[in-house]
């Protein structure tokens, strides 16, 4: 899994690692954590421990974090999850840094994840909650194919679950 990237007209794709712990932090803010179920953390060593927390998933194969950058210049783009990931059915989830939002850069990061993932995995589909009132978030879901299943809430927002099928 280390040496996996995957790449897409603009991005390159690959898992997290402890050097882009800096160039994340320095991008996650309360407007980007808005329409998610985690708060920012405070510090670098609050971070920290969140990102350690993603190796260990990472290594035993239960959660996959990948790192996205810019493909021409390998800026910092953003994170994609696949959570539940030993499972038939795991659960996606992106965010992209502030300036990246509104680019098409999410419906093509997710796109690149769902072909990966649908040509290495077993998938029955995957699921993607997102915010009643994300509605970029809602068309990257539909773009692909997903359809409403359930309906969330949580302390920050109503949510909506998609299922995606695989490719």
């Amino acid at each position: 899994m280390r040496h996996l990237q995957l790449s897409t007209r603009r991005t390159s794709i690959r898992p997290f690692v402890p050097e882009n712990a800096p160039d994340i932090f320095a991008n996650i803010s309360p407007g980007i954590t808005r329409f998610m179920a985690w708060h920012p953390p405070e510090t670098e060593a609050a971070f920290a421990d969140v990102w350690r927390g993603w190796l260990k998933a990472i290594e035993d194969g239960s959660e996959l974090h990948f790192t996205a950058r810019y493909r021409n210049d390998d800026r910092f783009l953003g994170v994609i999850g696949m959570h539940a990931a030993l499972t038939d059915t795991p659960e996606l989830g992106i965010w992209l840094r502030s300036e990246a939002q509104g680019l098409g850069f999410g419906r093509e990061l997710i796109g690149a994840i769902i072909g990966w993932a649908s040509a290495s995995f077993s998938i029955r589909y995957f699921v993607y909650p997102v915010a009643e009132e994300n509605i970029a978030s809602r068309r990257i879901a539909e773009a692909y194919g997903g359809e409403v299943r359930e309906r969330r809430s949580n302390p920050k927002y109503r949510s909506v679950v998609y299922r995606i099928p695989p490719k």
